[in-house]
């Protein structure tokens, strides 16, 4: 049965005699009649071995087998009319199963990131002298994403941090404790009528980061497409756990909400935004800022020209001093960037440059990886690039300088540092 279906398929196929020269099973000799059409068919993808490299060509083949290799075929474009109609109740059948086979293993897929990262730091103060630190760790994710039905999916994350060298105290490091392995993304993503819908924790940004950059438990909920509507309600668990928004303040944020309305239009020369975000405090937290923690903000992307963007935001907060420190209520980040690096196209490259201006009450988690944590807020600037080196490789640097603003307590706290990257997905 078998020696018949190896020259009907490789009549369907066109073989010719000398098109193939090797064959991947073991058991068949270069000498064999069929030598020819069976590399063909194992090269075409119509005709499997076993798992031992091994044809067997003599063993009897059930017909839910030979099904199988007409319907590959067939999808190769062979002319197998008469063999389809022979086995036209088996195809049927093993459509059926190989359909429920190809949608579960399409079920779940997983993709990873690594990055390592290399950090050199210069601190200053009125009470320290300059401070010179160093820090290099590998940070590992894998992302789980499973399809639940057509309209909504599950995305699970595990972050590995393994840090090689770290000079800072602990306490300040934030970039996450050696060695821990956490599963701290699990969330529904999907729509309900035209609403998109993500529910359970995330690791998100809220206004480029300038306010917040970590996880968080909430319901985010976002309607229209280049004219949108935005809101999100529930908890900043990065602020909670580990004293972001003070160094020495754990357990900030019982809940927060924002809501946002905004453009997202292709080829436009400017897309804009303006939202609202606040913070409903513990008591502890509430201490220091004399009540909850509201930022109004509004912001613009420029498209310049090509390649050239330029971006503003302006943030102004309800409260203009913490404790005994005073604060500005103002907030305002500027930004240009030029081209940019995709991590998929090798060769690619960018370079940005910001300057920030935000008193302490604008930001809880800033996003940057230069220093804010100055109880006055912080002003400063940055300049970066990045480069794809190969596909799926990328290449970046960024240099940081920030300085506290001065208030009441004329704190002439300066830190600089040098951020490098290299993140490799698949």
């Amino acid at each position: 049965m078998k020696k018949s279906l190896v020259l009907a398929m490789a009549m369907a196929l066109g073989v010719t005699a000398s098109a193939y020269a090797a064959n991947p099973f073991s058991d068949v000799p270069a000498g064999h009649w069929a030598y020819d059409s069976i590399s063909k068919l194992a090269a075409a993808g119509v005709i499997e071995g076993y798992g031992d490299d091994t044809f067997r060509g003599d063993r009897l083949m059930t017909r839910y087998e030979m099904a199988q290799i007409v319907a590959r075929a067939m999808a190769k474009g062979a002319n197998v009319d008469k063999l389809a109609a022979e086995f036209a109740d088996e195809l049927d059948k093993l459509n059926v199963r190989v359909a429920a086979l190809e949608k579960k293993s399409d079920n779940v897929k997983i993709t990873g990131e690594i990055r390592y990262h290399y950090k050199y730091s210069k601190k200053k103060s009125d009470v320290m002298d300059s401070n010179k630190l160093h820090e290099n760790g590998l940070r590992t994710r894998l992302y789980f994403t499973g399809k639940v039905n057509d309209n909504w999916k599950y995305v699970g994350r595990i972050q590995n941090i393994q840090m090689f060298h770290n000079d800072e105290e602990p306490g300040v490091n934030h970039t996450g404790e050696d060695g821990n392995t956490d599963f701290n993304i699990a969330k529904l993503e999907g729509r309900l009528g035209g609403v998109n819908v993500v529910a359970g924790r995330d690791d998100d940004v809220f206004v480029k980061g300038y306010i917040y950059d970590g996880e968080h438990d909430a319901i985010k909920l976002s309607y229209g497409d280049k004219w949108y509507v935005s809101g999100a309600y529930g908890k900043l668990t990065d602020a909670n756990e580990d004293g972001s928004f003070f160094k020495d303040l754990v357990g900030v944020s019982k809940k927060f909400y924002t809501a946002e309305i905004g453009s997202n239009i292709d080829e436009s020369f400017v897309n804009g935004r303006v939202g609202y975000f606040k913070a409903d405090l513990t008591d502890e937290a509430k201490n220091v800022t004399d009540g909850n923690l509201g930022i109004f903000y509004v912001g613009a992307d420029f498209n310049v020209a090509k390649d050239l963007a330029l971006e503003a935001t302006y943030l102004r907060a309800n409260k203009d001093k913490f404790g005994a420190v005073e604060s500005k209520k103002d907030g305002y980040v500027f930004g240009l960037g030029y081209r940019g690096a995709e991590i998929s196209k090798p060769g690619t490259w960018g370079l940005t440059a910001k300057y920030y201006r935000q008193g302490r009450g604008t930001y809880l988690a800033h996003t940057i990886d230069g220093d804010t944590d100055f109880k006055s807020g912080f002003k400063g600037w940055s300049f970066g690039g990045e480069v794809t080196v190969a596909k799926n490789m990328l290449l970046s640097a960024t240099y940081y300088d920030t300085k506290a603003l001065k208030g009441e307590h004329d704190d002439n706290a300066e830190t600089k540092v040098l951020w490098t990257e290299f993140n490799v997905v698949f």
